[in-house]
């Protein structure tokens, strides 16, 4: 089967490479699309201590086509978005079953662009930030995939006010479709908020925006970390302050949980699904690629070019 590999050289190359075969629990999926998300820019650049050869791509839509040993024959010819840990810029790629999501009502082409994003933005939205009626809601990286889903999130949970960060002042301009009441720009964060502080900040940033986001929480704020996009560098949190003004500072790691604990990762994922499926809130695909522009796709998003999701046509 074709798939893009990527060598010790840091290349990638459509390849011919065996077909891979389910495992006990696990189901083999057809590939028809294949999300680009971060995760894919930070193996290309040694983030993670992955063997090369590697075949990327963490979230691929498409048809069950074989299950192995302890998963019933009847998933056989589902539609699912399938979340895994490699492998999905292929044309089969192998899933745990209980990360092969069904999705009922949604084309493969939207369940692939919503991949890690809708359930890493419900989740951070609902399950970690606890989102409700009347908060006010600060989200970084506002015009990409978590961002864009975040704010949709946040007005469905009744936030009343949220405010959205981007990179420029294009991206502010494309953030503000998706229920902003008002987009920053980067270098206009924080100073033209004024005193203005945030029930809920979600940070996928980190470094000074870390501090600034500290300075700009409510007294019973939460500030949800879930990245570290200006690097790896440690940040100092005043533990006494945050606890005198009844403050939290949270994480979230979806990575990290489809191995602790899939099945509350596939639960958020159903009930983002599900209201991708009503309409209620929507994944916006701003570009398609296909197969063998995997390395322009990952390059586009690690320099910042994208906005919204960027998939890859494969079946």
């Amino acid at each position: 089967m074709k798939a893009v590999v990527l060598g010790a050289d840091d290349r990638f190359r459509l390849s011919e490479v065996a077909e891979p075969v389910p495992g006990p629990g696990e189901v083999a999926v057809r590939v028809a699309y294949a999300g680009v998300q971060w995760g894919d820019v930070l193996v290309r650049d040694g983030h993670f201590p992955l063997p090369r050869p590697f075949v990327p791509g963490f979230e691929a839509a498409g048809r069950i086509v074989a299950v192995g040993e302890g998963v019933p024959g009847e998933r056989l010819g589902e539609q699912v978005l399938a979340l895994v840990g490699g492998g999905g810029f292929a044309e089969v790629v192998t899933a745990p079953s209980a990360l092969a999501l069904r999705a009922d009502g949604i084309d493969a082409r939207t369940a692939a662009a919503a991949g890690w994003i809708a359930p890493t933005a419900h989740e951070l939205v609902d399950a970690v930030a606890r989102t409700g009626p009347g908060d006010s809601v600060l989200i970084h990286a506002a015009s990409g995939g978590v961002g864009t889903l975040a704010a949709q999130f946040a007005a469905a949970a009744g936030a009343r006010r949220i405010v959205g960060v981007a990179g420029s002042a294009e991206k502010a301009d494309y953030a503000r479709q998706f229920g902003y009441h008002h987009v920053l720009t980067r270098g206009q964060f924080p100073e033209e908020l004024g005193e203005e502080t945030f029930d809920v900040i979600l940070d996928p940033v980190g470094g000074a925006t870390r501090v600034a986001n500290l300075a700009r929480l409510a007294s019973h704020g939460r500030l949800v970390v879930y990245g570290n996009l200006a690097g790896f560098d440690p940040v100092d949190v005043p533990v006494n302050d945050l606890l005198m003004n009844g403050q939290s500072l949270l994480t979230y790691n979806s990575h990290l949980l489809s191995g602790t604990d899939p099945a509350r990762l596939a639960a958020g994922a159903a009930r983002a699904l599900a209201m991708l499926a009503a309409g209620s809130v929507r994944v916006d695909v701003t570009a398609e690629h296909e197969l063998g522009d995997v390395e322009a796709a990952i390059a586009n998003l690690a320099n910042g070019a994208t906005r919204g999701k960027s998939i890859v046509r494969v079946g």
